[in-house]
């Protein structure tokens, strides 16, 4: 069975991951990466500059962007998917990434200490 989604020429799913969404064929650039470039709040950046800063043909950027704003739920799911497993192993005790209920700046009480 083939991943491929013949709506998009540029673009397919990356071969041997478990993301869903869809990235440059031969590439490992998800099209969510070039999107947020472009549609990033501070300096957004046009689509040459990102053709030029990634080494990619205009249409394929193009095509990116065209996908993301479809907002296809495969972006979502794996974003989700990514949060919980940050959540996970935040939440065992004896992981590096593990927060501890007053691991915050503010500390137990609310104040700075």
């Amino acid at each position: 069975m083939s991943t491929s989604n013949p709506t998009w020429k540029y673009l397919d799913r990356k071969p041997g991951s478990n993301y869903r969404q869809l990235f440059v064929k031969g590439r490992r650039i998800a099209a969510r990466t070039l999107y947020g470039q472009y549609a990033r709040d501070e300096e957004p950046m046009t689509i040459e500059e990102i053709a030029v800063d990634y080494d990619l043909p205009i249409e394929v950027v193009r095509e990116a962007i065209a996908y993301c704003e479809s907002d296809p739920p495969e972006i979502r799911e794996d974003w989700e998917r990514e949060e919980a497993s940050i959540r996970s192993r935040m939440s065992v005790p004896g992981n590096r990434d593990y927060a501890r209920p007053n691991d915050s700046p503010q500390g137990v009480n609310g104040f700075a200490q």
